[in-house]
């Protein structure tokens, strides 16, 4: 019974976050831009997922919709910070998985009893495997095979060079 009711307490807490983290890119993107941006709303929603992921056992429904929501805000400011700095993140996935990552860990004292220092020394480590193994990995495979394409290629644009399509045509 009960690991059906934390199941049961995980599932409502990770659809709330995911829903509540859709809204408030909807309403940042009115707010801001004077439009719906669907990418920044599916952007959103996939913060709500990511930030809730650190402890989506311990909130209350209402807490995991308010933790979607700061997970979502950080993620649709960080987006456009990236930009203005030309991080070439076309997709937004630094600041979902990064900063509603970071986020949702540092969220995890609000509703479990552990501290911010340990939560902080987590992220370091966290942060040191995976820049240490993504180093290794992009350095071996920049050594074998190479990781940009030709500058025709980059030219004409990968999604013609590699899929055969365009991607956004109306560019």
């Amino acid at each position: 019974t009960g690991d059906a009711d934390a199941v049961g307490s995980i599932f409502v807490n990770t659809n709330a976050a995911a829903a509540a983290g859709a809204l408030m890119a909807y309403l940042l993107s009115q707010i801001i831009y004077g439009k719906a941006d669907l990418t920044l709303i599916v952007n959103g929603a996939l913060a709500g997922l990511v930030t809730i992921t650190a402890a989506p056992d311990s909130p209350t429904p209402t807490q995991a919709a308010i933790f979607g929501a700061i997970g979502s805000t950080a993620t649709f400011f960080s987006i456009k910070f990236f930009d203005s700095i030309k991080i070439d993140d076309p997709v937004g996935a630094i600041s979902v998985h990064g900063v509603a990552g970071i986020v949702g860990v540092l969220l995890v004292p609000v509703t479990k009893d552990v501290s911010v220092v340990t939560q902080l020394i987590g992220l370091g480590v966290i942060g040191a495997w995976v820049f240490s193994a993504s180093f290794v990995v992009w350095f071996v495979i920049k050594k074998t095979v190479g990781i940009r394409i030709s500058e025709q290629d980059e030219y004409l644009g990968a999604d013609i060079t590699e899929c055969g399509l365009e991607a956004y045509p109306e560019f």
